[in-house]
């Protein structure tokens, strides 16, 4: 199965079905991203006309092409896709990635159509990605067929390597993702548009991600057709897996069935099985790419107990109400950790929220930073530091370092404009979220995850001492006596 998936994001080799030189031929613009990305595997380009696209020779059919073929990726009509499909199989092809569109979110005859595909598929031994969907990228494999794309480079996320990975139901959620990041501190490893997911789903990308460089799953979903499936493979995950799934309401539901050919689930069955499962609910678009970095950047957050500081007093009265709603608490400082921040500087407050003041230097920043992650009641930061000298900047760096040291999470805030937010965040690649609502659920979602993976250890301990002790009392069970019957 790993063999097998790992063919659709690192093939060695590549046939593009339906890319010709034709004006604003779809397909094509696949064979040009592939160029700009240098993508070191063999390409080909199969059209009517067996012509050369950006350079990849061009064969009339998939079965002309000389050699073993890992992947085809077919962008053509929709009737025309199973006679292709089974020219793959009879290739030898075992993976495909069906971009068109035209099958079940289209009504009974594209159903067919998808039906038919399936059943071409089962008889080759193939397993395929769509139909209807985007493709496929991989950073670290320089592999992308995403069409459309005028370059491999419109997005600086394409060429930046990273460990984030998103399974996503729709090339458009795909983009904003892609491009959101350009501005952030996280790179991606995998994206996969699935549309359809008629054949490979949700549950199969988190299996194979648990054994990949990915270390975050993300994912915007719009059904889950075998929800048995996913859960079971969520709850298996060692890795984080957040999910934003649209249909909460009838017009939701109807909309996202029209789109990708699936029925929207019961939205309260689909919460409690993702609590039950461990799968973070995202509460909007944004979070998709604005809160995966706090578990790549930071430890996780292992306790409720958050010092705020900051050198805005108005700041500290606001995050605390988010803080209290969001299920978390306000450390209580001791005496003495009072008394530490007291000498650490001039503070216009010692107590939670810890306010600053304007007049301390980069080393009474520093040092407050270390007296509250050493502080046994503190289980987290969330600094808010407005940024009016450059010192305060090079202290968040050095925060960093801190909250590794005494793995303790800092979600951090700076209240300026946005345009400086992302320009420190991109420049000095801190992770500074834009809104202290943003910082808060970061550090809501860190602790969630620790919870839920607490209650998985608890869980699976119970079930290994309940099985020891029934072993026990079986062992020490006398054996019964034998009753003869004359």
């Amino acid at each position: 199965m790993e063999g097998c998936m790992e063919r659709f994001f690192s093939p060695r080799s590549v046939a593009i079905i339906g890319a010709s030189n034709k004006a604003l031929n779809l397909a094509a613009t696949i064979c040009g991203v592939l160029k700009s990305m240098d993508y070191g595997g063999s390409v080909y380009a199969v059209n009517k006309k067996a012509e050369s696209v950006h350079g990849y020779p061009g064969y009339a059919s998939v079965l002309d092409v000389p050699g073993d073929v890992d992947l085809a990726v077919i962008l053509i009509a929709a009737p025309y896709v199973p006679k292709v499909a089974r020219e793959c199989g009879e290739k030898g092809i075992t993976n495909l990635i069906v971009e068109s569109a035209g099958f079940a979110e289209g009504g009974d005859e594209g159903g067919k159509l998808q039906h038919e595909l399936s059943e071409i598929a089962k008889t080759y031994g193939i397993r395929y990605m769509g139909p209807n969907c985007l493709g496929v990228m991989s950073t670290h494999d320089r592999f992308c067929c995403f069409f459309g794309m005028t370059s491999g480079v419109d997005h600086q996320s394409v060429l930046r390597q990273g460990c984030i990975s998103y399974v996503i139901q729709s090339g458009g959620v795909g983009g904003l993702v892609m491009e959101s990041l350009d501005s952030d501190v996280v790179g991606l490893n995998k994206v996969v548009c699935i549309g359809n997911k008629a054949d490979v789903d949700e549950a199969d990308l988190v299996d194979y991600f648990e054994g990949d460089r990915t270390e975050v799953i993300c994912m915007y979903l719009e059904n889950v057709a075998k929800g048995r499936k996913f859960f079971e493979s969520a709850r298996k995950s060692t890795k984080p897996i957040l999910v934003y799934k649209v249909g909460r309401t009838r017009e939701g539901a109807r909309a996202a069935t029209s789109h990708t050919a699936g029925m929207a689930n019961n939205d309260i069955v689909f919460d409690r099985a993702c609590r039950q499962a461990g799968i973070i609910r995202l509460k909007s678009i944004a979070e998709l790419h604005s809160l995966p970095k706090m578990f790549v950047s930071m430890p996780i957050l292992k306790g409720r107990k958050i010092a705020i500081f900051t050198n805005s007093g108005a700041f500290g009265g606001i995050t605390a109400d988010f803080i209290v709603d969001a299920g978390l608490q306000m450390a209580k400082l001791t005496p003495e950790t009072k008394e530490k921040l007291q000498k650490a500087g001039q503070l216009f407050n010692a107590s939670n929220p810890v306010d600053l003041g304007p007049g301390l230097s980069k080393q009474s920043y520093l040092d407050i930073y270390e007296i509250l992650l050493s502080a046994p009641e503190v289980d987290g930061l969330m600094p808010i530091p407005s940024i009016w000298q450059d010192f305060i900047i090079d202290s968040m760096v050095d925060l960093m370092d801190l909250c590794t040291k005494y793995q303790k999470p800092a979600a951090i805030y700076v209240p300026n404009a946005l345009e400086r937010i992302i320009s420190i965040r991109s420049e000095r690649q801190i992770p500074i979220f834009e809104s202290p609502e943003e910082a808060v659920r970061a550090l809501a979602i860190s602790y969630q995850y620790h919870h839920a993976q607490s209650r998985d250890i608890v869980r699976n301990t119970d079930a290994v001492s309940r099985d020891e002790e029934q072993r026990k009392c079986h062992c020490h069970t006398s054996p019964k006596k034998e009753v003869k019957v004359a």
